[in-house]
């Protein structure tokens, strides 16, 4: 369903169009069982975009 909302966004809302991957490859869910989890869940959401540029599936757009 998201896809097909993307794809009607791109040809209907003017969305820019994503030439690769809409998805991430090998994603999987995490169920959180504790608050330990949680806090080291937190931190790496918080520290990611730091080394987005150096992470290897991440595609720069020209």
């Amino acid at each position: 369903m998201t896809t097909h909302d993307y794809i009607v966004g791109v040809h209907q809302k003017n969305w820019q169009a994503f030439h690769q991957r809409l998805w991430q490859r090998n994603y999987y869910e995490h169920i959180i069982r504790n608050n330990d989890a949680l806090q080291t869940l937190r931190h790496y959401i918080t520290l990611n975009p730091e080394s987005w540029e150096n992470d290897q599936l991440h595609l720069p757009h020209y």
